[in-house]
């Protein structure tokens, strides 16, 4: 794959020697491709990615793989800040009303497996913008098909999943331990979740919320997150 170079001039050194360890999936919430691009390449903007993936499968390349794109904002995973320092950001046109593209996913499954394989990134490295944003993002959204990118080893889903009570504390609890962030609201924290991995839940906790959560937590959590789908 040779994607189009159309660098973008927003961008900067990676921290303190901070390497890639998080892939970010967004959506444009734009409906043209070409519109998103400009907006990622204005300097007045301050924002960008490394890729954006057109509709048709068509790749952009805005920012080398080594340096730190501006596309994630405030946040942090797994206990860490400066997302942007230690990830790659990938761009989908999406409105993020609608199903996305079947060509579009095709790329992303080719782009992330190369991704992946260059800086050693495992499929527990793959997350939403929404997952470390939780409030502020709600991007790619309950309409992307994260089961797929499952099937490829691309994404992690929760494995060995066991009973467990509808409880909202002890969601809280695995949540944060598997990744996400403590400062959020419990509430906020629920709705981010379900957009990844119970997008069909609505209303109070359920116990699949809960045993979701404490499944991710015992196999991808902080103290394992080297740990591949």
């Amino acid at each position: 794959m040779t994607p189009e170079w159309r660098p973008s001039p927003n961008f900067g050194e990676r921290k303190d020697g901070a390497r890639p360890d998080l892939v970010v999936l967004h959506y444009t919430a734009m409906e043209c491709c070409d519109a998103a691009c400009r907006t990622l390449c204005n300097p007045d903007n301050e924002v960008s990615a490394h890729y954006l993936i057109r509709k048709d499968g068509h790749v952009i390349q805005m920012v080398e793989e080594s340096k730190r794109a501006w596309h994630a904002g405030t946040g942090t995973w797994q206990g860490q800040g400066d997302v942007n320092s230690r990830s790659i950001g990938i761009e989908m046109s999406n409105t993020g009303f609608v199903p996305f593209a079947a060509p579009l996913v095709d790329t992303l499954e080719i782009l992330l497996s190369g991704i992946m394989a260059r800086w050693d990134i495992p499929a527990a490295g793959v997350i939403a913008h929404s997952d470390f944003a939780p409030g502020r993002k709600i991007d790619p959204g309950r309409r992307f098909d994260w089961q797929r990118l499952v099937r490829q080893r691309l994404a992690i889903w929760p494995k060995n999943m066991k009973d467990a009570e509808a409880d909202l504390a002890r969601f809280v609890r695995a949540a944060i331990a598997f990744g996400y962030p403590d400062s959020t609201e419990p509430e906020t924290l629920l709705a981010s979740f379900r957009l990844r991995f119970n997008p069909t839940a609505q209303g109070p906790v359920t116990a699949r919320d809960v045993s979701m959560a404490e499944a991710l937590a015992d196999d991808f959590g902080i103290d394992q997150r080297r740990v591949g789908a």
